[in-house]
């Protein structure tokens, strides 16, 4: 068993990634709250819309799913 993980290329192209995932992760939610009819986080946080909440962590569960799925 060596340490292949352990070098240099295999971390900085993890961190690539990472980084590249969370900026599609980002620009994709950004997107959906651009298409929506009313501010998501308006309604989240000041009006407390617990069903919202959840509709949108769903949704943002199902981004990153996919988003891993690509990069994977």
């Amino acid at each position: 068993m060596g340490f292949e993980w352990l070098k240099p290329a295999v971390i900085f192209g993890s961190l690539l990634y990472a980084v590249i995932g969370v900026v599609v992760f980002w620009v994709c939610f950004l997107i959906i709250d651009k298409i929506t009819p009313y501010d998501l986080w308006g309604e989240i946080v000041e009006k407390q819309n617990m069903a919202l909440g959840m509709v949108v962590a769903a949704m943002s569960l199902g981004i990153c799913i996919i988003v891993a799925a690509a990069i994977h």
